[in-house]
């Protein structure tokens, strides 16, 4: 089973959310192709109703802490209620990473040196 089909099943079994997607964004990172790593969650669900961003953050994380501890290194959550869906039914983009050797990319462009 694929890192996104673990993530899917936890969080369906976890939040019964009414929208749910998993991107994986790895390819975005310093990290070797076809790599599951990164991914981005947007998930709405009325669990989510009296819950700040950091709690429903923390909530996520819990439910897949058994992802993390198989090899998930990143989530970017977007965790809204179904109210907050309608109001808004988009997900901010994630930025380019510029961590790890990208950043030594990044640093690199201009004068062949690191910063």
């Amino acid at each position: 089973m694929s890192r996104a089909d673990q993530l899917q099943s936890s969080l369906t079994a976890g939040f019964a959310p009414s929208h749910l997607e998993i991107v994986n964004e790895s390819f975005k990172h310093s990290v070797k192709p076809g790599s599951e790593t990164h991914f981005k969650v947007v998930i709405v669900s009325s669990a989510f109703e009296g819950l700040g961003p950091l709690q429903r953050h923390r909530r996520v994380n819990e439910v897949v802490a058994e992802s993390f501890r198989a090899g998930l290194h990143a989530l970017s959550i977007h965790a809204k209620t179904p109210a907050e869906w309608g109001d808004s039914p988009v997900a901010m983009a994630t930025p380019d990473c510029l961590g790890g050797s990208k950043r030594g990319k990044a640093a690199t462009a201009g004068d062949g040196e690191p910063g």
